[in-house]
């Protein structure tokens, strides 16, 4: 009998185990042994921040929990135990998270306790227990997708709507920038205004990833379970990185248009491992941003285009920039100036002043075309051009446009170097639609006027040459308007007239073969290919005779000078000599009876009487007559020696100069010749 009980017993366990692996296998949570040995290894790793909670959203309920340590292999266990001491179980598998409903044999509305076991290689690991009701812990959706971000005192603000019928929540951040583990952060307890807020910590140089949860705090509530993280929001740098942008400007074409070519290298961004896909918000876009500086009279002088690798303009001056924009607006910005391009083309342009007023032709372009006429004074580049748009009328037969300003608009009415552009358009709203017609200088006012130089002047540099100087007319200061001076030199005398050529460059001329003692006068103007200058003031010079020049006749008269004086004073001294001798040393008669001397029969006596020459002032007294009685012997003649000898003197050269003349000299020549 006790045997047949035992047996009964038995079949009856088995029956009941039966029944229960069968009831497992049929309803959630099993309320039988589990087909392990109850033991905790104590490892440190294993099942770790379990979590159970009703689902708001829904009316089931979910346990999670996060498992450390190696995955493979390993089983899990989510154990629960109600108030009365009855314990049941669910087996997860490998999966670390658990839906359940109130049907599946756990109370809900009173407190249990759950935990969750590990079964790895004959080793089961535990986690920490957690006693809760699962009606009253509410699990929070976390801030939806549309998150808005943006920047205030330095930090990021993000806000959100708040998820219907979920107030009272508290919210938490965690952040990492690119190689950095997760930074936990918190927001604070939100109110019930219907949006919900965070203020978030801000990188200037790097990317960074936020995700944020939720949780509810509800009266009598210590804390609910903390929601799902949130989706990535990613947030590029404060300073968008610049791209490295390189331009060339090619000359202007024949039909005004010029190409400019960027070279851009775009910078990599380094990102965090949740902002690598392509709708992360972290991505960087470029424009150039293009702005007409010339003309500034139309109404649309900025455009704002994508960045590529060309743009063609026209030959205006223009400002470039390259500007980086990301989810915060724009970034910094490089700016770079495109100069304007200057051609002088004075035969394009046609411009004639009257009483009326100015009028201006230029060749027309295709009909329907407006124009933009702009003129700025010569070195006021940096300062805002004058124009005018203006649509004319179709063009006249040779071609050309033509518009006129009354004179009361003083346009182009200013003695001064003008720079004059016209740009035409067939969409003046776009600035990258002008092209350049031409672009050259003209000198407002009265040009012949002002191509008078001043300040001529002449320098004596030789015998027959001078050099003729002037100060540059103000033409000159207009590129390719003057086209050269014109030297005039007239002989007064003989009105011979010379017209020198000199190239606008120059100030200074040399006039050679010209006469000395002749009187001439010379004047310069500037002449323009269209307009004739006005002559200078005429400026009369005279080239002196140099005293070399009569150096001839003064040796000549000075030699006969000498000459006649050193024979004037030979007689004189001659004269005086012969007196005083004979007061002095007067002649002794010869006696009669002498014989020391005889004279032929046939000589006769002879009275020599000395005188004074008829040509000189002095006359010799007939007291002072000498007889002499001179005997001559035959063969022999009588010799009447030498009156004197009569020695040139040379008299110092006291002959005046020639007094000088403040005038230039001149010398042989019958016109001007350029040196």
């Amino acid at each position: 009998m006790g045997q047949r009980r035992f047996r009964l017993v038995a079949v009856l366990l088995l029956l009941l185990h039966r029944q229960g692996a069968e009831a497992c296998s049929t309803i959630g949570c099993c309320f039988q042994s589990p087909p392990y040995p109850d033991a905790d290894s104590g490892s440190a790793s294993g099942p770790r921040d379990l979590s159970c909670y009703r689902v708001f959203s829904s009316a089931g309920y979910e346990c999670s929990w996060e498992y450390e340590g190696p995955a493979a292999g390993v089983s899990h266990f989510l154990r629960c135990c109600l108030q009365s001491g009855r314990c049941c179980y669910f087996a997860t598998g490998s999966a670390t998270k658990l839906q359940f409903s109130d049907q599946d044999g756990i109370s809900v509305l009173h407190n249990v306790t759950l935990w969750v076991e590990s079964r790895a290689a004959n080793r089961t690991e535990k986690s920490p227990n957690v006693t809760l009701s699962l009606y009253r812990s509410v699990k929070y959706d976390p801030p939806p997708g549309n998150i808005k971000v943006s920047k205030s005192a330095g930090k990021l603000h993000m806000e959100w709507e708040t998820p219907a019928r979920q107030d009272d929540a508290e919210v938490q951040f965690r952040h990492r920038t690119p190689g950095s583990p997760w930074t936990l952060g918190d927001c604070g307890r939100q109110d019930d205004s219907g949006f919900e807020s965070c203020l978030c910590p801000l990188e200037m140089d790097m990317a960074q990833e936020f995700q944020l949860r939720r949780r509810r705090l509800g009266p009598g509530v210590p804390g609910g379970p903390w929601s799902s993280w949130s989706s990535p929001v990613c947030i590029p740098p404060e300073a968008p990185p610049q791209a490295g942008v390189k331009f060339s400007v090619e000359p202007l074409c024949p039909d005004g248009r010029r190409q400019v070519t960027l070279r851009e290298q775009l910078p990599q961004l380094e990102l965090p491992e949740g902002c690598l896909g392509p709708d992360s918000g972290m991505e960087v876009t470029y424009h150039v941003h293009l702005h007409m500086l010339s003309c500034p009279c139309q109404t649309k002088a900025k455009r704002t285009l994508r960045l590529k690798k060309k743009l063609v303009l026209s030959g205006a001056a223009y400002e470039l920039a390259v500007i980086s924009r990301n989810r915060f607006g724009l970034g910094p910005n490089q700016t770079w100036h495109i100069p304007a391009c200057i051609h002088s083309e004075p035969g394009l342009l046609n411009i004639s002043a009257g009483a009326n007023g100015t009028t201006i032709h230029w060749p027309a372009r295709a009909q329907g075309m407006r124009y933009c006429i702009e003129w700025q004074l010569q070195g006021q580049e940096k300062n805002l051009a004058t124009c005018i748009v203006t649509a004319p009328q179709d063009p006249d037969a040779a071609g050309m446009a033509t518009h006129s300003w009354s004179q009361e608009s003083g346009a182009l009415e200013q003695k001064a170097c003008y720079r004059i552009t016209i740009f035409a358009s067939a969409h003046p709203e776009k600035p990258t639609s002008w092209s350049t017609v031409l672009s050259t200088y003209h000198f407002g006012g009265n040009a012949s006027e002002a191509g008078s130089p001043q300040h001529v002047s002449v320098k004596k540099l030789g015998q027959d040459s001078v050099s003729v100087d002037w100060t540059p007319s103000l033409l000159s200061t207009c590129p390719g308007v003057l086209k050269e001076y014109i030297v005039y030199c007239q002989e007064e005398d003989s009105n011979q007239v010379s017209e020198l050529h000199v190239k606008p460059t120059e100030t200074r001329v040399t006039l050679q073969g010209l006469r000395a003692g002749t009187a001439y006068k010379v004047q310069v103007r500037a002449d323009t290919a269209k307009w004739r200058g006005a002559w200078s003031q005429p400026l009369r010079f005279t080239i002196e005779v140099h005293v070399s020049e009569l150096s001839d006749l003064s040796i000549f008269l000075a030699s006969l000078g000498s000459f006649m004086s050193i024979l004037l004073l030979g007689i004189f001294g001659y004269i005086g000599l012969n007196r005083a001798v004979r007061h002095l040393c007067p002649p002794l008669p010869t006696p009669g009876a002498s014989t020391a001397i005889k004279f032929s029969g046939s000589q006769g006596k002879q009275v020599w009487q000395w005188t004074s020459p008829a040509d000189f002032p002095e006359e010799v007294s007939p007291q002072e007559a000498l007889m002499v009685n001179i005997s001559w012997e035959k063969g022999v003649e009588a010799d009447m020696g030498t009156l004197g000898t009569l020695k040139k003197m040379e008299l110092p050269l006291r002959a005046p100069k020639p007094a000088l003349d403040t005038e230039l000299p001149l010398k042989d020549g019958s016109r001007c010749k350029a040196g």
